[in-house]
């Protein structure tokens, strides 16, 4: 390998061959197992789609029966880790809470039987069913309550709203959320699911797997953009303010949250989505101004920057959306995390099917043949 061959941070590099979506930037296509994603959005649900994504087909009524019912049942954590995550400092963040306590589950349920089919679905769905719980039981814990126990007659993103906000959740609220979780899914070969693939490469448990894939979602360049995105919004403050801090941004060539994407030259199509979702929130629950000024300021950045292909992505409208739903700003990226175990399961699984430990080399820029010089003449 020569220099000239070296890409920073792999870009534009295959690093694995994978059937489980499929992204063209260009024309704004999103798809998973060669399903458009507005198909899903549209008619599908969460659990479902994670089903496609995991084991490559569509489930039968009776299979995606088994399968919700088997996500209920095991919705629960032990009461070790609801203590272990009492003794979390209440200033943590919540993606650090999460990521500890996913690694806490591998003491557990770890038994490494990777070639165990019923070990494999043992593991999936106690990692969908359980990851909701403990985001949730972190965020009542840090205000000082008891978690709240889940519900076995809601639905999966009933549940999470209901165990969140301590109050069963309007079902147009909970049906938003279910698609959202659906869009979040999956998207390629991303930093965390190629984290999670390299830690699946090794064979350890699906549980590390899941928690190096949290812990690298938890780093700014990856996750919490649409944590961001607020606080653009509210700096901005109203419509009218928006070309001016937009000139403003643009002469400081600062970076404007929600906009762009390293695949996406048009916009995304999960911004169409969630944007479609947000007015169908605020028609119900009321208007949010924000929604008006970034309306405005997508806008104004789509002509001063469409020509260069800087559209609005996934985080533009998501931070409106989960915050209308009660979801506080720091648990954007955690919901984001709930819905990708589903594709990182895929990978997961996907991996171990030709698996090869991963192991790149480097170009070594150091020097060569020193000599060890005696402390004393230091």
């Amino acid at each position: 390998m020569t220099v000239c061959e070296y890409k920073p941070g792999l870009e534009g590099i295959p690093a694995a061959q994978s059937s489980i979506s499929y992204v063209d930037g260009k024309q704004g296509i999103l798809e998973y197992r060669g399903i458009r994603i507005e198909d899903l959005a549209e008619k599908s649900t969460f659990l479902e789609t994670s089903y496609l994504l995991i084991w490559g087909t569509l489930p039968t009524k009776e299979e995606l029966e088994a399968f919700e019912g088997e996500i209920r049942y095991h919705r629960r954590i032990k009461y070790r880790i609801r203590d272990m995550m009492k003794c979390f400092p209440e200033t943590g963040h919540p993606m650090d809470a999460l990521q500890a306590s996913a690694a806490a589950l591998g003491l557990f349920y770890s038994r490494r039987a990777l070639d165990n089919p019923a070990y494999i679905r043992e593991a999936v769905v106690r990692l969908l069913a359980k990851i909701p719980t403990m985001v949730a039981a972190f965020q009542l814990m840090r205000k000082g309550n008891d978690p709240v126990r889940p519900r076995d007659d809601l639905d999966y993103s009933a549940n999470f709203l209901y165990m969140l906000n301590e109050r069963e959740p309007d079902p147009l609220a909970a049906q938003i959320l279910d698609v959202c979780l659906t869009l979040h899914a999956e998207h390629t070969m991303n930093a965390s699911t190629f984290s999670a693939r390299v830690t699946a490469s090794t064979l350890t448990d699906p549980y590390a797997v899941i928690a190096s894939a949290v812990g690298t979602l938890a780093g700014p360049l990856h996750g919490g953009a649409n944590e961001e995105v607020i606080t653009m919004l509210e700096e901005i403050g109203s419509v009218e303010n928006v070309g001016a801090w937009l000139k403003d941004a643009l002469q400081r060539k600062a970076k404007i949250m929600g906009f762009g994407h390293r695949v996406y030259k048009v916009k995304d199509p999960r911004a169409t989505i969630l944007q479609n979702l947000a007015e169908k929130l605020f028609e119900k629950f009321g208007h949010d101004k924000y929604y008006d000024i970034a309306v405005e300021l997508e806008r104004a950045v789509e002509e001063k920057l469409g020509e260069k292909g800087i559209y609005s992505n996934v985080d533009f409208y998501s931070g409106l959306v989960y915050r209308k739903m009660g979801i506080p700003t720091d648990l954007f990226t955690p919901v984001f995390a709930i819905a990708r175990v589903a594709g990182w399961l895929a990978h997961w699984k996907e991996q171990l099917g030709e698996n090869r430990i991963y192991r790149p080399t480097q170009i070594y820029t150091g020097s060569r043949e020193a000599s060890y010089i005696p402390i004393e003449q230091r």
